[in-house]
């Protein structure tokens, strides 16, 4: 379905500012709820050259769509009301509304849901397909720079190609996070503007750079099972394990990710944050200290490079040992105490040297957005404007790295979309009613 270029004119029923994930999927579920009283107008404006781009980039161009197993404790948030957020529309829902638009997914060891062509445009072009049989509009390069009420029922939307009137307004414009989709955290301001709150944004899901004088470079493309843990203003806040990946800025791989939004938010607020990694997950500086005494009563004359590469991909066993200032030639029998104890503390607690996160263009979703306390997790509909409704990233909600966004997207998009729907068929019961020729009476 190309996107329309030309004035979409009005007024409509439904404007949905935003056309990534969670704004398709709210424009596709109000028009199958409305349909049964009738044709409706709903308009998708986006201020993208293209739609969906965040879509087709995501998991590595093969767009990880939801999760086989969700729970509120993969986001961060009010828990209680993203609790009620996904009661509304689960993983299973999410699989069959893909199946019903043609769309077979297929669950990976890790429990990544992925579509069975393992290519993102496959999701992208289903939803557009949807959109196109709904008779619902799509208008690109259409950015809005202003919306406001209009009267008690309606509101009027400013875009860069001139002006739109629509009775019910659905903001789905993402975060801040890749901006160059579209997303470049405007629609938060948009959301300000008409009296909502905005929690600090920070990059969630995104690479950390660490200190050039540190060894990441040499080890460029290597990946390990690493223990995580953020320490802030002194307080521990967060330990997860997973998958570190090096890279020639630094550290990424699915724990980083997943660990960074805690390292950036801290920096936010100005406070210190520091972030260690155990390299052998699970155990304590204590078991480490004993394995090696017992290494070097039983191995006396191995090498201490020989020693770590039994637990260690061998690279970082090396790139480590030189970092400690140790001589990874030296038999462990004749390791200095002082060497002994500068590295094996490294091994259970190595302090990454963080400098900075990678930025927007890097991050995958953002954190902080508009309270959920601001919204009626029934309907997504702004407790502050009536008629207004806020899906997807511009909350503040975001998940961990493994569909969990996408799930939140489709999720709040359907409650956002269907709640729309009934709204328009009421108000449809409502004017037959009143209409003498009906053969209806008040």
């Amino acid at each position: 379905m190309p996107e329309r270029e030309h004035d979409p004119g009005g007024p409509v029923d439904i404007a949905i500012v935003g056309g990534g994930a969670a704004g398709l999927a709210a424009a596709i579920f109000s028009g199958e709820t409305a349909r049964h009283s009738g044709a409706r107008s709903t308009v998708i404006l986006d201020g993208a050259k293209s739609i969906g781009a965040k879509i087709l980039v995501s998991g590595g161009g093969r767009c990880n769509v939801t999760h086989a197993a969700v729970t509120p404790t993969d986001y961060f948030g009010n828990r209680r009301i993203i609790k009620n957020v996904l009661a509304g529309f689960s993983v299973e829902a999410a699989t069959e509304w893909f199946a019903s638009m043609g769309v077979e997914l297929k669950r990976e060891e890790t429990g990544k849901l992925f579509p069975v062509t393992d290519q993102s445009r496959t999701i992208l072009e289903a939803l557009r397909t949807r959109c196109r049989e709904l008779g619902i509009m799509v208008y690109s390069d259409h950015r809005v720079t202003g919306i406001e009420r209009s009267g008690e029922a309606g509101f009027v939307l400013q875009h860069s190609h001139g002006v739109l009137h629509a009775s019910h307004v659905l903001l789905a414009t993402g975060g801040r996070s890749v901006p160059k989709s579209g997303s470049d955290g405007f629609g938060y301001e948009l959301a300000r503007r008409l009296g909502h709150q905005v929690t600090a944004t920070v990059p969630a899901l995104v690479p950390l750079v660490l200190d050039d004088r540190m060894f990441h470079k040499a080890l460029s493309g290597l990946s390990c099972e690493v223990e995580v843990s953020t320490i802030v203003d002194g307080r521990p806040v967060d330990t997860r394990t997973g998958s570190l990946l090096w890279t020639h800025f630094g550290i990424s791989g699915p724990v980083v990710m997943d660990a960074s939004r805690f390292w950036c938010l801290a920096r936010n607020q100005g406070v210190s944050a520091e972030v260690y990694g155990n390299f052998l997950p699970g155990q304590t500086q204590e078991q480490v200290r004993q394995w090696f005494v017992t290494e070097t009563r039983n191995h006396p004359r191995r090498s201490l490079g020989n020693t770590l590469a039994q637990r260690l991909p061998q690279r970082f066993a090396e790139s480590l040992i030189q970092y400690a200032g140790c001589d990874g030639q030296t038999a462990i029998a004749q390791l200095p105490r002082k060497d002994r104890d500068s590295l094996l503390p490294l091994l259970t607690k190595f302090p990454f040297p963080i400098v900075q996160d990678r930025g927007w263009n890097y991050a995958e979703v953002t954190a902080g957005g508009v309270p959920l306390e601001e919204i009626n997790f029934r309907t997504m509909e702004s407790k502050v404007v009536p008629g207004l409704y806020l899906i997807g990233e511009i909350l503040d909600c975001d998940g961990r790295i493994g569909g969990f966004n996408f799930q939140w997207a489709w999720a709040t998009g359907h409650l956002a979309g269907c709640a729309v729907g009934r709204a328009l068929t009421q108000s449809d019961d409502r004017h037959k009613k009143r209409t003498p020729d009906s053969g209806e009476s008040e």
